[in-house]
């Protein structure tokens, strides 16, 4: 499973319910298993830049650039890309490249390791 993560940050604070307007147009397309849209609750004590983050799951690949090559994700991007000061955006393959504690165990993490 490919993960998808992307962080915004908005030029203008007052914005942010437009920039989460402008991204929950993704919830519309297909080709993902799971996505959210959500407001940062900016309680970490180290950095509170981020405003906006977008959270997806995709069976692989094929799905995740079928969800990219999408109309609606164009439109998205139209819309939000004005709005935005900072964007970063992650993708990761759950099986292959995370390290995960499973969730009994006690201990450092561990490398996955499905076959």
């Amino acid at each position: 499973m490919i993960r998808h993560i992307v962080l915004f940050s908005a030029k203008d604070h007052a914005t942010i319910d437009q920039i989460i307007a402008g991204r929950s147009v993704l919830t519309l397309i297909p080709h993902a298993r799971r996505l959210e849209i959500a407001r940062n609750r900016k309680s970490d004590q180290l950095g509170n830049d981020i405003d906006v983050v977008v959270y997806g799951e995709f069976d692989n690949e094929t799905e995740l650039a079928a969800y990219k090559a999408h109309n609606l994700y164009r439109e998205s991007v139209r819309r939000v890309r004005p709005l935005r000061e900072m964007l970063f955006a992650a993708d990761y393959d759950e099986a292959i490249d995370a390290h995960v504690r499973p969730i009994a165990a006690v201990g450092p993490l561990v490398p996955r390791n499905d076959g």
